[in-house]
């Protein structure tokens, strides 16, 4: 049992790393697609921006999926779709091709890799939780750190075009070994409180006000999270920084965001997840005010860090909150359709953050933005029950 626990802890930590470490390379491939067709910021954006929206439609269903069949086929098929997707991309050269493969194939492996893997690790980890999240999202901010500079090594050796295809396969590859690494929990009697047996159904969920608090606060910190990463290297450039410093931003990030999950994720085991996400949120405010301004290259990694605990906290706070809150019952159910309501966020932020930039040349604009959004998600998050305190109703039990 402790072996089979921790491969799937493994697998878990394996998606986050390369479907995470892969969209945060997309960046590095904004100026040679612009030199090659011409194409906008806010183009490339939106194309990102479809990804996201569709993330989010398709959580729900990787979140059902998961509660129904398990993980390893779910996670399975996104993968090689997302592997896929950036092979495509090495070969496109109109404008519908982008939307095609960023709303279909990169859609796939984003709308499972967060729902399914927190999920899986939510029931077997029932009274560790918070912290076995946070040792999962840490491979996502390994991803962050290690596969930028990767691609960025290889679109200075081959091209953009011949980079995308090595990262396309080595994608396909991981994911595959993450697949075959997960696999679903004991049967629900074997397990304690956070069983599957136990907790809300979907339906008596969206009845309360603390789901659809949750919604609006994933909607409000999600822009940030995806229009963040997507520009900052192109931000960094902007900046007067060569591509290769650039992408130090994004390792910047990365490695500070692990900081982020450790602590967020050991922290809402003992303080619960409302506090948690507090602190969340005023790391988050205070780097995203701080970047409307800093100019400087030193002060920028700062802020960067900054901004890294911030987001890493935020991505393994949630899932456990959603357990704390409502048990394990629906809980892929309940997850995937609050992370949708992110992905709209999520689908508008980077667009927005291009349209901005292409009309005044500066993201301070996107970046004043984003920060009213995080101080709305702060005051929501201030609303929220505190840990131990119930809901309004108590769940029926399973039937």
């Amino acid at each position: 049992m402790l072996e089979t626990r921790y491969r799937v802890l493994f697998g878990a930590c394996l998606t986050q790393f390369a479907v995470i470490g892969m969209l945060f390379s997309y960046g590095l491939f904004f100026n040679p697609l612009q030199e090659e067709f011409g194409w906008s910021r806010t183009f490339l954006s939106s194309a990102s921006a479809l990804s996201f929206f569709m993330m989010g439609v398709l959580a729900i269903v990787a979140g059902r999926m998961n509660d129904r069949f398990g993980p390893r086929i779910v996670l399975a098929v996104s993968g090689i779709a997302y592997g896929v997707g950036f092979i495509l991309l090495s070969r496109v050269s109109a404008p519908w091709q982008m939307y095609a493969i960023f709303g279909v194939f990169m859609a796939m492996g984003l709308g499972a890799h967060d729902v399914v893997t927190l999920s899986t690790i939510a029931r077997w980890f029932d009274k560790r939780r918070g912290i076995m999240s946070g040792v999962v999202k840490t491979g996502t901010a390994l991803g962050q750190v290690m596969l930028p500079p990767l691609a960025a090594v290889l679109l200075l050796a081959y091209g953009w075009r011949q980079a995308l295809v090595i990262l396309g396969i080595g994608t396909m590859i991981l994911m595959l070994i993450s697949a075959w690494a997960m696999k679903r929990p004991p049967a629900a009697p074997a397990l304690t409180h956070g069983g599957a047996s136990h907790g809300w159904s979907f339906a008596e969920a969206r009845t309360t006000r603390v789901f659809w608090s949750l919604c609006a606060i994933q909607f409000m910190f999600f822009p940030t999270m995806m229009t963040v990463p997507t520009h900052l290297a192109v931000h960094g450039t902007d900046l007067g920084m060569t591509p290769a410093k650039a992408a130090t931003l994004l390792s910047v990030l990365g490695a500070s965001s692990i900081a982020g999950r450790l602590a967020v994720g050991t922290l809402s085991d003992k303080i619960g997840g409302k506090r948690a996400f507090i602190m969340c949120f005023i790391f988050l405010l205070g780097s995203l005010v701080a970047l409307v301004g800093v100019t400087a290259h030193a002060a920028l990694y700062v802020v960067v860090a900054v901004y890294g605990f911030g987001h890493g906290g935020l991505f393994t706070v949630v899932s456990p909150l959603v357990a704390e809150y409502y048990g394990m019952r629906a809980h892929g159910a309940i997850f995937g359709t609050i992370v949708f309501f992110g992905t709209i966020g999520a689908a508008i932020g980077p667009i927005m953050a291009g349209w901005i930039f292409d009309v005044t040349g500066s993201y301070q604009y996107a970046f004043t933005i984003l920060a009213v959004l995080a101080a709305i998600g702060l005051a929501l998050v201030i609303t929220l029950p505190g840990k131990g305190r119930p809901l309004q109703h108590a769940p029926k039990p399973a039937r």
